[in-house]
């Protein structure tokens, strides 16, 4: 295991920083380090890193997410108020309506293998897009309209919501019953993660201002209590809880409350993500399956870039009338494109369970990541500052 983890991080580094060189997102040559050293290429990782590959980018996912808490005004959150709740949905409604419209006629699917085929495509990632956000935030770019916390809010939950509607889609195709209470439950959810993680963070800001912890031990206490929010959210199944908001949350109470507490907590957090990112790409580049792209054609592409049109549209429903320009609302448009963890996470899903759809999901699954992660991220890298304000 230790010479794959030595792979990872000097592959991931030394690609990243190479596309780095060449004005690409280094996300970009973490991903193709994760293809080479994967099963699919060179095959050069030990199966025991593979199996825990899930877990590690999870890990990876909430340290982003409670350095974006640390970092995210809520009076700024507060300000931007609808759109940001209707970036939470809308996009990936519009992005499954238009799989569901075109997938029939460019892949010959069913409507049904269509919606949850646009359930796996339809979630945005927030590996790619939170830490963009903070950049965003750190250099005041956009933050006289809350842009980036508006953006960073809505991809934080947008997963949510096309995983239960995944699930209902998947649980219709295996002919199980799928109950009014499946879709009651994800406002509950997010209401739950919000409260919890709120006061998770307040105990904590109270422990540390008691008990004079350093900075580095209060880091790894608030990392310890993310894991088990999110060992939690799988095991009180009969209450609805969304983990990952609750992560965040915790950030954002502890900010709340002592700003001078979360500036060098984000610090740590900061450092804390370098490695992070690295396992969070080449992983997702190694749990990419090659071979699914072999039966890939022409229209597999262009069925990709056509429903990310179509949540362009859900994005722009959900800016009207909110004062921005049209170049903040196109900035807006382009930064909610980039797909990564979700479709990594949940794309072979359908062909383990057996469904007649499942290397079609897989296949478009591998080309949203590989089109849309390294493209998006450069969409936003290359025109915020052209199409932002600095405040």
């Amino acid at each position: 295991m230790l010479i794959s983890i030595s792979l990872i991080l000097l592959s991931g580094l030394v690609l990243g920083e190479l596309c780095k060189k060449i004005k690409l997102p280094p996300l970009f040559g973490m991903i193709i380090a994760g293809i080479l050293i994967g099963p699919s290429v060179l095959n050069l990782l030990d199966d025991s890193i593979l199996s825990i590959s899930s877990d590690i980018r999870r890990i990876a996912l909430i340290i982003i997410l409670i350095r974006a808490g640390l970092k995210l005004n809520i009076d700024d959150l507060k300000r931007v108020g609808r759109p940001a709740v209707l970036l939470c949905f809308v996009p990936a409604c519009f992005e499954i309506l238009g799989m569901v419209l075109l997938a029939p006629k460019f892949l010959g699917l069913s409507v049904l293998d269509s919606a949850i085929l646009g359930a796996v495509v339809g979630a945005v990632s927030p590996a790619v897009v939170v830490p963009r956000m903070i950049k965003l935030m750190d250099e005041g770019m956009g933050t006289d309209k809350s842009i980036p916390q508006m953006i960073l809010a809505g991809a934080s939950v947008d997963d949510v919501f096309v995983i239960v509607m995944f699930t209902a889609f998947t649980g219709m195709a295996k002919g199980e019953k799928v109950s009014i209470m499946s879709f009651v439950n994800i406002p509950i959810s997010i209401l739950i993660g919000i409260l919890v993680g709120v006061l998770a963070g307040v105990l904590l800001e109270i422990l540390f201002n008691k008990a004079k912890i350093s900075t580095l031990i209060q880091a790894v206490i608030i990392l310890a209590v993310s894991f088990a929010l999110n060992f939690a959210e799988g095991a009180v199944s009969f209450i609805p809880f969304a983990a990952l908001i609750a992560i965040m949350s915790l950030g954002v109470a502890i900010k709340k409350k002592n700003e001078n507490m979360a500036k060098p907590l984000s610090n740590v957090f900061d450092k804390l993500w370098i490695p992070a990112e690295i396992f969070l790409f080449v992983l997702v580049g190694a749990s990419v399956a090659i071979d699914s792209l072999k039966n890939a054609g022409l229209m597999s592409v262009l069925l990709v870039l056509c429903v990310l049109l179509f949540r362009m549209l859900g994005v722009f429903v959900c800016i009207l009338k909110t004062g921005l320009t049209f170049k903040e609302k196109l900035f807006t448009m382009l930064a909610y494109t980039p797909k990564a963890t979700v479709q990594a996470a949940i794309g072979g899903l359908p062909l383990a369970m057996g469904l007649d759809c499942g290397q079609i999901v897989l296949t478009v699954s591998v080309i949203a990541i590989l089109l849309t992660a390294p493209l998006g991220a450069f969409a936003i890298d290359l025109s915020y500052k052209k199409l932002l304000k600095k405040q």
